[in-house]
């Protein structure tokens, strides 16, 4: 896809990522003060050395798509792990290379800053998107378990 670009998120882009978060199907906030919350939230991920948010520009003015980036030391490794958190495309633009630009990017990222690894998950009923990520070389590696405290 052309006339795209990728770059760092900022402050003033922090109403775009909440709604990709959104269309995601991340949980949205229910009160205003929830609204602010989830603000203070992405602020503080933008200002955080140790975290990236990337935005993928259309036709210079419209955000497509996003991925967040966590670097993480491992108490068995001298080096990082990158986890990717969140990796969205709006959905009319899926399917035309958007994605495979972002991860392409994660994985330079990954090797400027000597990375061990990338890890990512993804939802079960994800399968799409696995067949995505092992089309770009991914291996499924583990499982993932929670437990919801809530």
């Amino acid at each position: 896809m052309e006339n795209i670009d990728l770059r760092e998120a900022t402050n003033n882009d922090i109403p775009i990522i909440l709604g990709l978060l959104y269309e995601l199907g991340r949980p949205k906030p229910e009160t205003d003060l929830d609204v602010d919350s989830f603000r203070k939230l992405v602020k503080k991920y933008i200002t955080d050395n140790d975290k990236k948010i990337i935005l993928v520009q259309y036709n210079e003015t419209e955000i497509i798509a996003m991925v967040s980036i966590i670097f993480m030391t491992r108490l068995n490794q001298n080096s990082l792990e990158l986890y990717i958190p969140e990796l969205i495309v709006r959905e009319k633009f899926q399917h035309k290379g958007v994605g495979k630009k972002l991860i392409n990017y994660c994985i330079s990222i990954g090797r400027e800053k000597k990375c061990h690894r990338i890890r990512l998950e993804s939802g079960n009923r994800r399968k799409e998107s696995h067949q995505f990520y092992k089309k770009l070389g991914f291996d499924q590696s583990g499982l993932s378990f929670t437990i919801s405290l809530n």
